[in-house]
């Protein structure tokens, strides 16, 4: 089960999986544009769609009793729904980080909360929660959607612990800059900086649910994609003074 998966790095994560011979339930806001991702992937005897608004509990519970219905057991939860918010955080309106929050965070807790019970009984599984780099380095301007993630890595990783026992895995994907419409639907605020590179393109969609894959069949409690992020990142843990001094200089 895949939330977010009407298009981009939720789109991909459906259509490796599916590939693979997986049965997928590809799970969206928007009906029609998650019909249409399942189109595109063309694995229709292997895929349903689904509404879900993770921010409802109702939701997720109804797709998870319509995916028990028609599958007995549901091995993997990929929590991938998300936005994001362009904003200062002096100026960024409340109301629309409260709403960012239910979604990138407390909607992903609660889509693990009912699941847990289901992975308990069968005797296993896997959540995977698709979180990003600005889970590892704050960004300026992004500052709300990166304690988003800054959330979702501390709870996803404490899950694991949890969950060991119980023979449920969780794993935490941090990808980099990836070229999806997420830039597209970012809200925005009232003060609209960035710092990303203009010569940083970003790896694909593809590349991100590879990683996925990859990161599920060797157990692995977080992946960083690309690798070469994981320079940055383990720099800004030591040195957290160059990699701010240089976002400060990229803020435009």
């Amino acid at each position: 089960m895949v939330t977010g998966a009407s298009m981009g790095i939720g789109e991909a994560i459906a259509k490796i999986f599916a590939d693979q011979g997986a049965k997928v339930v590809m799970l969206s806001r928007d009906a029609g544009r998650v019909e249409a991702a399942r189109g595109r992937i063309g694995q229709s005897e292997l895929t349903l769609a689904m509404t879900c608004d993770v921010r409802h509990r109702e939701d997720i519970d109804r797709a998870l009793g319509l995916t028990l219905h028609h599958f007995q057991r549901i091995d993997i939860w990929v929590n991938n729904a998300g936005h994001g918010l362009l904003d200062s955080v002096a100026q960024m309106e409340m109301a629309a980080f409260r709403e960012m929050f239910e979604t990138n965070f407390f909607g992903a807790v609660a889509a693990m909360q009912a699941v847990i019970p289901v992975m308990r009984q069968q005797g296993g599984g896997t959540i995977i929660n698709i979180s990003s780099v600005a889970g590892h380095i704050p960004l300026p301007f992004h500052a709300g959607y990166s304690a988003t993630k800054f959330a979702l890595n501390a709870i996803g990783k404490a899950a694991g612990v949890e969950l060991k026992k119980d023979g449920i895995h969780v794993l935490t994907v941090c990808p980099g800059y990836v070229r999806t419409q997420f830039g597209e639907n970012v809200v925005l605020g009232n003060e609209q900086k960035k710092v990303r590179p203009d010569s940083v393109r970003g790896i694909t969609a593809e590349r991100v649910a590879r990683a996925t894959l990859q990161g599920y069949r060797k157990q692995k409690r977080e992946v960083i994609v690309p690798w070469t992020m994981y320079v940055p990142v383990k720099i800004y843990q030591h040195f957290p003074g160059l990699v701010e001094r240089a976002m400060e200089r990229m803020a435009k």
